[in-house]
């Protein structure tokens, strides 16, 4: 399974499909680093593989750090009472300690039984028999974790599958409030839909401002912006105000703010600021950018230079030590936060 989130959507949304139509495979893996696309798939599973009507004597639900190899195993052995099928899900497997030993079911695994392994922000090992065997016999599921430079796209991707169109500026602005927990980010878009008029098929920054709760004017997504354009006195505003927010995170903050002055070193280090840039430079070099932005680092550019946007990185990497506590410092993060925007502006 290649480790990119459309690539993991389009398979999950195929099983899903599959589930609904009662289609299922005898063996799934659900593991990963990001537990929203395992829990979904299980979720489906046991919502489409048993009629209610026939849970209570063809369906077990049990946790990995209560029942053996051997107890799973016996359960997936037996046949389902009067249904045409039976489930076992085994939820939290990574704690099983001799999960391994399911190999000998999974090498030839019951049409009648769906065993379900559901890990939770862990992986099998891909070198050893179990997993060899269900990508054999079954099918595995391998949710990666989203990096924070490519949950805008995620965002824009997960709204186009609902039928709905979110502006960049908007999915920015999202992500920034929901980070890359992808469940925090489909409950959001749930009460973002049942607030908004019914029909709604665009999503706008007012939206998210509105229903989301969170302001695009002090932001670190607006903050980012301000610095662009070397807006001083915006930016230091904007600094204190997310710097005073109890819910202010200075390592998160330094996140954002170092992709940010990274791209715009790679676009510097492209050629950018001596001369036009041919498109196909300025998308290697913004990779991960949506062109909705591409204005927004022409400008950014001009100001940050290759030499200022290699101090800036610099500078970035420092704070995020000293963000994190080293150096011994005392300042509060508020105050980090504001002395950094400060030395950026001056660069």
């Amino acid at each position: 399974m290649a480790r990119n989130s459309p690539g993991i959507d389009a398979q999950c949304r195929q099983i899903i499909e599959d589930a609904s139509a009662g289609r299922f495979s005898p063996v799934y893996l659900l593991m990963g680093d990001e537990p929203y696309y395992p829990e979904l798939v299980c979720g489906a599973i046991e919502k489409h593989c048993i009629p209610e009507e026939d849970r209570d004597f063809n369906e077990t639900v049990c946790y990995g750090s209560d029942v053996s190899a051997e107890q799973v195993i016996t359960a997936a052995r037996r046949y389902p009472m009067m249904s045409e099928r039976q489930l076992v899900v085994v939820r939290e497997a990574q704690m099983m300690k001799d999960i391994e030993d399911l190999a000998v079911y999974c090498r030839e695994p019951l049409e009648s039984t769906v065993l379900v392994l559901l890990f939770r922000r862990a992986a099998l090992d891909k070198r050893k028999s179990l997993y060899k065997e269900i990508s054999k016999h079954g099918t595995v599921v391998d949710s990666p974790a989203i990096r924070d430079y490519a949950i805008a796209d995620w965002i824009t991707s997960y709204y186009s599958g609902r039928g709905l169109r979110i502006d960049p500026g908007a999915a920015a602005l999202l992500g920034e409030s929901a980070g890359t927990d992808l469940s925090a980010i489909a409950a959001e878009t749930d009460k973002l839909l049942r607030n908004l008029p019914e029909g709604t098929r665009e999503v706008h920054v007012e939206d998210i401002e509105k229903n989301v709760g969170i302001s695009r004017q002090f932001s670190i997504f607006e903050l980012t912006k301000e610095l662009s354009c070397k807006n001083a006195p915006m930016a230091l505003e904007i600094a204190a105000r997310i710097g005073n927010s109890a819910r202010f995170n200075m390592p998160m903050a330094v996140s954002a703010l170092h992709t940010h002055f990274y791209r715009i070193l790679k676009y510097a280090a492209a050629g950018a600021g001596r001369g036009p840039v041919p498109p196909d430079i300025k998308a290697r070099a913004l990779a991960g950018v949506n062109p909705y932005f591409y204005r927004e680092y022409d400008t950014a550019v001009r100001n940050y230079p290759l030499p200022a946007a290699m101090s800036a990185v610099s500078l970035l990497c420092e704070y995020d030590w000293l963000g994190k506590g080293g150096g011994g410092q005392s300042a509060a993060p508020g105050e980090l936060l504001r002395e950094l925007v400060a030395k950026l502006l001056a660069l």
